[in-house]
C-alpha cells in the first residue's frame, strides 16, 4: 500500500492531462453556440421556406383550376380566384414574414408568425375539398 498514490494524487495527475482536452472542447462548444447565435434567422428560416414550399407544391397538384375562398353560410364562396392566386398568396405572405423577421432585431415574433401562415395553404385545400 505504501507504493498507490493517494486520490489526491491520483486527481491531479488524471486533472493536468484532461484539462487542456476539456478547455479545448469548451471552445468548440462555445464556437458553435457563437455562430449558431449569428446565423439564428438563417437557421429558423429554412424549415419555415422548406414547409411553405412543400406546401405550395401539394397545393399546386391537388387544388382546382378555380379555388373558392371566403366560404358563405350557404355553401358558396364569395370570391373564385385562379389556382395560381391560391398557391402563391399564401407563399407570398410567407415570405413576407421571413423577410420582416431577418429585418427584425429581434426575430422570434415574426418568425412565429410566419409558422402561422403555413396554416393558409391547408385551410385552402380543405375548404375547396371538404366544402359545406
Amino acid at each position: 500500500m505504501s507504493n498507490s498514490a493517494s486520490f489526491a494524487d491520483k486527481w491531479k495527475s488524471f486533472w493536468e492531462k484532461a484539462s487542456p482536452v476539456f478547455k479545448k472542447i469548451g471552445n468548440i462548444f462555445s464556437q458553435t453556440g457563437f455562430w449558431i447565435w449569428r446565423l439564428r434567422k438563417v437557421l429558423m428560416a429554412i424549415p419555415v421556406v422548406y414547409a411553405a414550399v412543400r406546401l405550395a407544391i401539394d397545393n399546386m397538384n391537388r387544388l382546382p383550376e378555380n379555388v373558392g375562398l371566403n366560404l358563405q353560410e350557404t355553401g358558396e364562396f364569395a370570391l373564385m380566384v385562379t389556382r395560381n392566386y391560391a398557391v402563391f398568396g399564401p407563399l407570398g405572405v410567407t415570405i413576407f414574414c421571413l423577410i420582416l423577421m431577418f429585418c427584425s432585431r429581434k426575430p422570434l415574433f415574426p418568425w412565429v408568425v410566419s409558422i402561422f401562415t403555413l396554416v393558409l395553404p391547408v385551410l385552402i385545400w380543405l375548404t375547396n375539398v371538404y366544402p359545406a
